[in-house]
């Protein structure tokens, strides 16, 4: 048995980041019963390719949508509205990533459900949250990385400020945040019989992804900015080194690793210098020791300096996407998975990164769009006839 079995999770999702969030909970078990809008064909990302999977779905759409199950609604009726609230009352939360502005005019906030189902969750994630005087405007993953600093932060000095290369790091951020929020609060409600609102956004996850670097201006007034080679902004040796034939990323945090590092490259003699003798004093003189080391690195292929430093001092090669789908590695720890699909049997997707009691999660394809409708949705007769 997966540790959510048993809680059961409505959501008005569409795109990456609520989508994201729900299906790292389905992986670990949760019953989630995907809301796609019937009057404009579900979610969007079934029809964002180039890689399309039938008619009505894709690659894409499937990468955040694994293990769910999917009802079509037409929200715009007051049928749409009522089926939808009759599923969420026998949910343990509703999650929704609309405009912050919506939840509530739809009825999709605790004030509204929570007077007939007190113990009921409700989570709202959205661009800029509910409250404040953006709560009506769209937003996107790359917005926010403009916003809250992180791109101003990423490339190399002399380049244009640019986006974190990952598609959607701060949409998946955001949607394991959310997951986070909706499991506490719902580990309360069923203790005390009472749920909540819960609220996440965008923005809010990309600034708190600035982490120390914004504690430092809050407190110091120290302003950042992007650093040569991918550079750690306190320590060193931490940065890319070239090698004969690609990159590598050296991770000197202790002293204990640079001393190995330096016996490694064959320059013992630089333990004894004064100017790299500490951490701040190797940072302060990075510069001069970037050029020691790219001339000792330079001298030998990435390979060389991988089966030399593997296990002694924290060393990565710098990969291609290729090479890092590829790697012998994620096939040792499977994490590459099979999921068949009806019109791709040989799909493949990256498997869930979290193991329970060393095994992988298994995974399940979303269904077409409505498949799940007659299981959980009751027909217009049916409705009339209980609310009599």
């Amino acid at each position: 048995m997966k540790p959510l079995s048993g809680l059961r999770i409505v959501s008005v999702e569409q795109f990456g980041a609520g989508p994201y969030g729900t299906m790292l909970l389905a992986d670990l078990g949760a019953e989630v019963i995907k809301i796609e809008n019937a009057a404009t064909g579900g979610d969007p990302a079934r029809k964002t390719g180039p890689y399309f999977l039938g008619d009505n779905d894709s690659e894409y759409f499937q990468v955040f949508n694994l293990n769910k199950k999917s009802v079509a609604l037409d929200l715009r009726t007051e049928e749409g509205k009522a089926a939808l609230r009759e599923l969420a009352m026998t949910a343990d939360a509703l999650m929704n990533n609309l405009r912050g502005d919506l939840p509530a005019k739809m009825g999709l906030d605790y004030a509204s459900l929570g007077k007939h189902k007190p113990s009921i969750v409700c989570v709202h994630l959205s661009a800029y949250g509910r409250d404040g005087s953006r709560a009506s405007w769209p937003g996107y993953d790359y917005l926010m990385q403009a916003e809250s600093g992180l791109m101003h932060l990423t490339g190399e000095p002399e380049g244009p400020p640019s986006r974190i290369g990952a598609p959607s790091m701060v949409d998946q951020t955001t949607g394991l945040t959310a997951a986070l929020g909706l499991l506490a609060a719902v580990i309360q409600a069923r203790s005390t019989g009472k749920g909540c609102d819960v609220d996440t956004c965008l923005l809010d996850v990309a600034v708190h992804q600035l982490g120390y670097v914004a504690t430092w201006y809050l407190n110091e007034g120290l302003r950042l900015s992007r650093q040569h080679r991918s550079a750690h902004y306190s320590l060193a040796p931490v940065q890319t080194y070239p090698t004969a034939d690609g990159w590598v990323f050296i991770m000197c945090m202790t002293d204990k690793f640079w001393l190995e590092l330096a016996d490694a490259v064959g320059r013992s003699d630089l333990k004894s210098e004064k100017q790299f003798s500490t951490s701040s004093l190797r940072h302060a003189n990075r510069d001069e020791l970037t050029e020691i080391l790219d001339r000792e690195f330079r001298k030998r292929p990435t390979r060389y300096w991988l089966d030399k430093l593997n296990g002694k001092v924290p060393i990565a090669p710098v990969l291609d996407i290729a090479q890092a789908i590829d790697n012998p590695y994620l096939a040792e720890t499977q994490m590459i998975s099979n999921v068949p699909h009806p019109d791709k049997p040989s799909l493949r997707a990256l498997a869930n990164p979290i193991k329970i009691n060393g095994k992988r999660l298994e995974q399940v394809v979303c269904p077409p769009l409505g498949a799940d409708n007659a299981a959980f949705i009751a027909q217009p007769s049916q409705r009339s006839r209980s609310t009599q």
